[in-house]
Formats: structure tokens, sequence, C-alpha cells
């Protein structure tokens, strides 16, 4: 028997294959070589670690671009309000009817809010953002150019449905393109033009009406929106629409009447009277609207809105906590410009942009702050102090009164400032942070609609608590006065000093009716911090799809 010995060759060299022999002395065919198994493809990388901070730079570009939009579509809401007395004299026309400029904006902006998440998966978020970026800035031009309060409003509308569906667009892009694990941060940033937007707008607005024209206050969206545009077509990355979901006309209507008489309703309570009739029947159309769309979208196998955000507790209980917080902000944004510039304290457009500066500087550095932090410890302990800040912050502008010092009100909105700057975007963070990917777009629109119909609900409800407690607090005052009194005797020879002292009663009661729904507003949000201690809390988990909470 022949044996085989293997041929041993010094390391390095290659080496060939030997024949084998058989017995007979005949070659052997070596058997063909087995095919290599398929090979496994590699893990694919993620986007975001720790050890890959350049990672985190590639979303900030688009995320600034996004806060442009943002910004930009929020900041007319409030710099239009400061100009409006202005518009109207210029114009001819009444307060009533000048109205209508900042009411026809707030009612076909809420409409366009519930279809915008149908248009950008539609017909894509990146064609959808820069399509109502440049439509916004066309009809700010035109607005400008308006030459009568009907154009006016005309082109205001058309400023609208942009700019409603601008906010609910910008959400949906960062949800996709930012990391969960720096969710907080971006949402920090994002704030930017959420919240400090209408805080600078009265100051910003006093200064163009004061120094330029009150057109301005449109032509100045041109070069911020061109540039926009054209950061948008650059940086984002287009995403393809898609037609396998066709528009829910019966549900986006039911929603838009409901939203549009809800709305409306809350604008001109003040005016038409809570009781009258038309506001009696608007709620009542709003109410039942409202409930037939919601029986359709159960029903429906391709809903506008996805209504099973709701039956996640962890998502409803940040809704309602954004909800009050923007109560607060947005009514002592509302209402102390109101007060300065009334007979009792007259301060122009301009002194007043100037004492609401500070807020918005405590909001520029403390919402990126909050960013940070929540994506280390979470929303919970940030929105439980946020909102214990923000309700001191409310009392103590609850101490308002004519000859209250400008110092105690800059105070009292700073610390408000300081606990909205904590709480607001940690919230809506961990909102969001709990809905999967398939229902993003709906949970955005809801967050979107909770802030509208929320600011417009507190400042119809205030406005209606004010109308009664100023009226009452002026007739209490003036039964103190009788017509035997030396005093009132006295005032009665000079009309000068009649008028006079009639603004200063009138300034007192509204000074208290203020106060009193300061309170209100404050207890709210002390009560909101209660709620807060049942938020998740930890740290946000990362991955690529949030976990859901129940």
């Amino acid at each position: 028997m022949t044996q085989h010995v293997d041929e041993v060759r010094p390391v390095g060299t290659v080496s060939r294959p030997v024949p084998h022999v058989s017995g007979n002395g005949a070659p052997v065919r070596p058997a063909p070589p087995k095919p290599a198994p398929p090979r496994r493809p590699a893990p694919p990388t993620p986007a975001v670690t720790k050890e890959q901070p350049a990672g985190s730079a590639s979303w900030l570009p688009a995320l600034g671009v996004l806060i442009v939009g943002m910004f930009m579509s929020i900041l007319d809401t409030s710099i239009v309000n400061v100009a409006l007395p202005t518009i109207q004299l210029e114009l001819g026309i009444s307060a009533t009817d000048g109205q209508w400029v900042s009411t026809a904006y707030s009612l076909t902006e809420g409409i366009m809010v519930p279809i915008s998440a149908w248009l950008g998966y539609r017909y894509g978020s990146k064609r959808i953002y820069v399509l109502c970026l440049a439509g916004f800035t066309v009809a700010s031009v035109l607005c400008g150019l308006a030459g009568g309060l009907g154009s006016l409003v005309v082109f205001r509308i058309l400023q609208a449905v942009p700019g409603g569906i601008i906010p609910v667009t910008c959400m949906i892009m960062l949800r996709r393109m930012v990391p969960p694990e720096r969710l907080g941060a971006a949402m920090g940033l994002y704030g930017l033009g959420v919240i400090v937007a209408p805080a600078i707008g009265p100051s910003l607005g006093g200064l163009l009406v004061e120094y330029t024209d009150w057109r301005f206050i449109f032509f100045i969206n041109v070069p911020v929106g061109i540039l926009g545009v054209i950061g948008a077509a650059i940086v984002l990355k287009k995403d393809q629409g898609h037609r396998d979901r066709p528009l829910d006309i019966l549900g986006f209507a039911t929603i838009a009447a409901g939203l549009f008489a809800l709305l409306l309703a809350l604008e001109e309570g003040k005016d038409w009277g809570w009781t009258s009739y038309p506001i009696m029947i608007l709620f009542t159309v709003a109410a039942l609207c409202i409930a037939l769309f919601v029986v359709i979208e159960l029903e429906v196998d391709r809903p506008l809105l996805d209504l099973r955000v709701f039956t996640h507790f962890q998502f409803v209980l940040p809704l309602l906590l954004v909800s009050v917080i923007s109560m607060g902000m947005f009514a002592s944004a509302f209402f102390i410009p109101q007060f300065l510039q009334g007979p009792s304290r007259g301060l122009t457009p301009v002194n007043t942009g100037l004492m609401l500066i500070p807020q918005a500087l405590v909001l520029a550095v403390l919402l990126p702050m909050s960013g940070l932090l929540y994506d280390r410890i979470g929303a919970r302990w940030l929105a439980v102090s946020g909102l214990l800040v923000a309700g001191v912050g409310l009392l103590t502008l609850s101490e308002i009164n004519v000859d209250i010092p400008n110092g105690s009100l800059v105070l009292g909105m700073c610390i408000l400032a300081g606990g909205v700057g904590l709480a607001m975007m940690p919230i809506m963070s961990s909102g969001l942070g709990v809905v999967p990917p398939e229902s993003a777009e709906s949970a955005s629109s809801f967050n979107t609609l909770a802030q509208r119909v929320s600011q417009a609900f507190g400042l119809g409800l205030l406005n209606a608590f004010l109308t009664v407690a100023g009226a009452q607090g002026l007739a209490d005052r003036s039964g103190l006065l009788t017509p035997s009194d030396p005093q009132v005797a006295a005032l009665s020879q000079n009309q000068a000093e009649m008028l006079v002292f009639y603004q200063r009663t009138s300034g007192i009661a509204q000074a208290d009716a203020y106060s009193q729904a300061f309170v209100v507003i404050g207890l709210l949000c002390l009560a909101g911090a209660v709620l807060a201690l049942f938020m998740r809390g930890g740290k946000p988990t990362s991955g690529s799809a949030p976990a859901m909470a129940h």
C-alpha cells in the first residue's frame, strides 16, 4: 500500500495542489469545490452614535432651515397685533372691522392644520414646505401692497393657508431627521421659532410701525422667505410622495367646519356676547361637527388623522400640559402689552416692545438648555419645575396695578418665561417620543391643534372674565362716588380732569381684572405641575423607533 505524504513548504510560499494517484497509478481528479456560503450583509451603521458626534451636525443645517419657516409664520401673528391701531387709522376703518385682519388669519390657519399631514404624505414634505414658504412670502408682499380692508383680509387669508401648513410640516420633518436620543436638543432649538417669535413680535412690530411704515411688518418677511426657500431647496432631503392614501374628504370637511365654528366663537364672543344666539349656535355646530369627525375617523380605512394616539396616556397628558402652559404664555403676551399701551400707562409701541425683550432673552437661553437636559434626565422633573416656576411668575404678575413699577412687570414676565423655557419643549418632546413612526404625522397635527385651540380658548375665556370683572370693578368704584362728594363736584367743573379721573378709574378696574385672570392661569399651571408627576421619568430611550407607552 502506498502512503501519501503531504509536502511541507516554507511559510509564505504559494502552495499548489498535488495530484493524488490511485493504487494503479491513475490520477484521481479532485472533486469540484463546494460553493462558499453567501455572506451575511453587514449590519447598517447607525445614523448617530455617541462615538460619532459629527453625525449630529448632519441635521443641524436642516433644522436651521425649518426654524426660519416656523419663526416667520408665527411671528406674523404677534407682529400684526401691534400694528392694528395704525392700520385702522390709515385705512379709515373701525376697530371692529380692523380685528378681522387678525381673525381671518387665525381662522384660516386653524382650518389648514388637519390637512397638513396628508399633504406632506401625498406630495412629499420637502416639496410642500418649499411651496408653502414661497407662498407665504408672496402673500406677505400682497398684504403690504393692500389698499383697503377687503384686499388686506383676502391677502391675509392667502397668507394663512401656507402659514397653517408650515408648523405641522416642520414638526414631521424634524421627527424624521433627528435621532430619538437627540430629540430634546433639536426641540430646544426648534422652540426658538415656536416661543421666541411671539415674544419679540411686539418689539419688532413697535419699531417698524413707529420708525417706518406699517406695511414693513409684511415686507420684512420677503428677504427671510427668499433665503429660507433657497436654503430648503439645497439642504432638505427630498422625500417621495405616496399615492396609496386618498384624501378623507368627509373627515376634513367636518373637522374644518368644527374648528372654524369653534375659533370664530372664541374670537368674537367678547364682542357678540357669550350668551348671544350666534355664539351659542357656533358652539353647538362646533360640538356636532367634531363629534361627527370622530365617528368618521373611527370608521374609514385611511383616516385623515389617526385618533388611536389618544389611547396612550403618555401622549394625552403632555398634550394637556402644553395647552396649559401655552395659555399662560400667550395670555401674558396679549394682556401685558394691552395694559402698557392703555390709558393708565400710555406707553408707545416701541417702549412696550423694549419691556418685552428681557423675557425673549430668557427664552432664548433656556430653550436650548432644557432640550439638552431632556436628553439626559427626561421630561418629568423639567416639566414639574417649569410649571411651578411659570405658576409663580403668573402669580407675581397678578400683583399688577396702575402704579406697579415697570421692573416688577418685567420680573414677573421673566419668571414666567423661565418656567416656559424649562418645561415647554421637554413636554412636547416627551409626548411625541412615545408615538410610533406610523402615527407621528397625526401626533404632530394634534400637537399644533392643541396649541392653536388652547390659545384661542384661553384668550376667549379670559376676555369674557375680564369683561365681567372689569365692568363690575368699574361699577363698584363708581358707586363709591356720590354727587354730594366734594371731589366729584370739583371734577364736574373741569371736563379735562374728569376725563383723567375716568381713565384712572377704568385703568384700576382693568388692572384688577388682569390680576384675577393671572391668578386663575397661575393656579392652572400649579395644578399642571402636580399632573406632570405622572409623566414618564428617566432618560429617553434611544433606537430606531420610540417605545410606545401604555
